[in-house]
């Protein structure tokens, strides 16, 4: 849905046990190479490769995740869901974030501590306790929009909703609009920053501030 014209996305997958638990993200790690081995092996004109899991990628440590996928495909840009969240709130200039995410408690003790360790301020963080895909998958727009109302704040500058399955990028609009202040999410903030370490500055609507305006 934000992909600009011109731009080809490809995607492998990454093995992982079938409840989202911090050992089963961990365990996430030692299936990167061969994930890696099968995303457009061919290919010389990929430009960049993410890790699109935003809880693996503090679970692993992003910084180590960057650095298999760059000793993998040294020509390309290498980054995770979680540093591209990093690096939209920094954009948006927005310290103090209210976080929402699909997690149990422990997890979300993890990502929030991965955030201030960063600079950010989480003035709440809100978990819906879903151990898999499937649940993750099924919570509705509507309801997501009304968990973004839930998890701000009046002192966040911004709201973050934190999983890659949950369907977040069709209601930031509305949420932005509903709450007055930037609402970024994981899919969001992955895309966008893979397109401008690609060089492209395309300015997408429809998807929240980040996309129009940074």
């Amino acid at each position: 849905m934000m992909r600009p014209e011109g731009v080809g996305v490809h995607f492998s997958r990454v093995p992982m046990g079938t409840t989202c638990s911090v050992e089963n993200l961990a365990s996430m790690e030692g299936e990167l190479h061969a994930a890696l081995a099968t995303l457009m092996p061919a290919r010389e004109d990929t430009h960049v490769i993410t890790f699109n899991c935003t809880s693996a990628s503090f679970v692993i440590g992003d910084t180590k995740i960057r650095d298999i996928i760059q000793t993998a495909r040294p020509r390309v840009k290498a980054t995770t869901m979680v540093t591209s969240v990093v690096s939209a709130l920094l954009a948006l200039d927005a310290r103090r974030v209210a976080m929402g995410t699909a997690y149990t408690d422990d997890i979300n003790r993890m990502e929030q501590d991965f955030l201030q360790d960063h600079g950010f301020d989480c003035v709440s963080a809100e978990g819906l306790g879903l151990l898999t895909d499937a649940e993750m998958n099924r919570v509705t727009p509507e309801s997501l929009l009304d968990f973004a109302a839930y998890v701000d704040r009046p002192d966040a500058e911004a709201v973050f909703l934190s999983c890659g399955a949950l369907r977040s990028v069709e209601i930031l609009e509305a949420a932005e609009a509903r709450l007055g202040k930037p609402v970024i999410c994981s899919n969001q903030a992955s895309m966008w920053e893979c397109l401008r370490l690609a060089g492209v500055d395309d300015r997408i609507p429809g998807f929240g501030c980040l996309l129009t305006s940074v």
